[in-house]
């Protein structure tokens, strides 16, 4: 693929994120986006900048990240309705959405944001017991492949603070408080207005909460009197859940709650028998036996009826216990989808190790969520360009290493493997690009 037909791609793809942006404000976004893809050291404004070749840009970039106008739920939005929209690859008709939180170390309590937490399983033996870190919740997409891993792409972050540890805001208005199951719903419900269809959320067991299931799945109207969009939800569910038969159509109604269940642990004493299937479960095809069940769960409400779904998958010892709202969903198709989540494990390594989160130098509260937000749109938009070379140019376009035959799959250091090939014409691109930009604000057409 040449340069030009590289650039029009990766082009695209930021301008439909940078939404709310000035003419010459999209440019600099494209160039701190590009230049992060194009970096191989540290992971900074000014090296990003070196790496394009355009060292005098530093104070515009600078000043971008710290001043400019930015309308980031509008950011997060573009983002979200650009990677679920690509493709329509969708989960048995669910737009899919993963999310979890994650900690990204700062050694300073100068960095804005910072909280301390406790390292309980250190990977490093001689790392202090308490650390200083930034805790961020996020949200992204999931793309499914018919015989190949998923695919994740970030879309969204919001930084949690312990209620004890609220940074001091010296310009706007103060840091209100909020839990992490208030943020989740949050993000998730401004992923879901970014684009019509179903949706479904995918969260590990520590979002496996009344007041993040229910929000989501039952609805209220806002301050507003707007209703938001119903988002159903699968978790994974305690093995010590209290769980209820669905009453029989003929019942006593001052009755709320059926029969008892055995509870999830106790797999063999379900009612009904053990189904067998085949599902793409964690990178391969894997024999799963489970069963399912129609009922409601006790800490969510009597008017709720959800799937809870057993499952045993070949190669894991673990049994999984998993809850679904999307109720019309079979057990296997919830046990592939819970499965998919794991990818997200693997996007962000990818952001820590390959796109520099983990060095992220920024100090104050602007160049930290932005450079956050900025980290994401890459990551995603790297995606999306993998997605269109393997749909265009199949697997030519990326390196087969001799020394590993197993590799059967593009990752994202192919893809920037494939822009460094080609860094001068996209220098000389981007640059013209920016000029253009300049020229146009000059004139007095700041465009979008």
């Amino acid at each position: 693929m040449n340069a030009t037909r590289l650039w029009s791609l990766w082009q695209a793809f930021l301008l439909a994120c940078a939404l709310g942006f000035t003419r010459i404000g999209q440019a600099r976004f494209v160039e701190w986006v590009t230049g992060i893809v194009l970096n191989i050291e540290e992971h900074t404004i000014t090296q990003s900048l070196i790496g394009l070749a355009a060292p005098n840009d530093w104070k515009a970039l600078e000043s971008f990240a710290e001043y400019g106008c930015w309308d980031l739920p509008l950011l997060q939005s573009a983002t979200a309705a650009l990677v679920a929209a690509a493709g329509q690859q969708c989960f048995f008709g669910y737009h899919v959405w993963s999310g979890d939180d994650t900690k990204v170390h700062r050694s300073s309590p100068d960095v804005w944001g910072v909280c301390t937490f406790h390292e309980y399983s250190a990977r490093c033996p001689n790392r202090a017991s308490t650390v200083r870190a930034h805790n961020w919740v996020f949200t992204g997409a999931l793309h499914r492949h018919d015989g190949q891993p998923p695919t994740f792409f970030p879309v969204a972050g919001q930084l949690y603070f312990r209620k004890s540890q609220l940074p001091q805001q010296h310009n706007g208005p103060p840091i209100v408080f909020q839990t992490k199951n208030q943020i989740m719903v949050h993000l998730a419900r401004q992923n879901a207005n970014a684009l019509a269809g179903k949706h479904l959320n995918v969260v590990d067991g520590g979002y496996c909460r009344r007041n993040v299931v229910r929000p989501l799945v039952c609805p209220e109207p806002d301050a507003a009197g707007k209703l938001p969009p119903r988002i159903d939800v699968i978790t994974r569910l305690r093995c010590d859940a209290c769980l209820h038969a669905l009453l029989p159509l003929q019942h006593d109604h001052r009755r709320k709650w059926g029969p008892p269940l055995p509870k999830p642990r106790d797999a063999e004493s379900w009612p009904g028998p053990w189904h067998v299937g085949h599902a793409f479960v964690y990178g391969q095809w894997r024999q799963v036996r489970w069963k399912e069940q129609l009922c409601c769960w006790r800490a969510l409400g009597h008017d709720i009826v959800v799937k809870v779904v057993l499952a045993r998958v070949e190669g894991y010892q673990e049994l999984f216990t998993l809850l679904c709202t999307a109720t019309e969903l079979t057990g296997l198709q919830v046990v592939e989808i819970f499965a998919a989540r794991s990818r997200q494990e693997d996007g962000i390594r990818d952001l820590k190790q390959r796109l520099g989160w983990e060095e992220c130098r920024a100090w104050t509260r602007h160049p930290i969520e932005r450079t956050t937000q900025v980290l994401f749109v890459a990551m995603s938009c790297m995606r999306l360009l993998q997605e269109q070379l393997s749909n265009e140019c199949g697997e030519e376009w990326w390196f087969h290493p001799p020394w590993n035959q197993g590799k059967r799959y593009p990752s994202i250091l192919d893809v920037q493997r494939l822009l460094w090939q080609h860094r001068e014409a996209i220098q000389r691109l981007l640059s013209k690009f920016v000029q253009d930009a300049k020229l146009g604000s000059a004139e007095g057409h700041p465009g979008g």
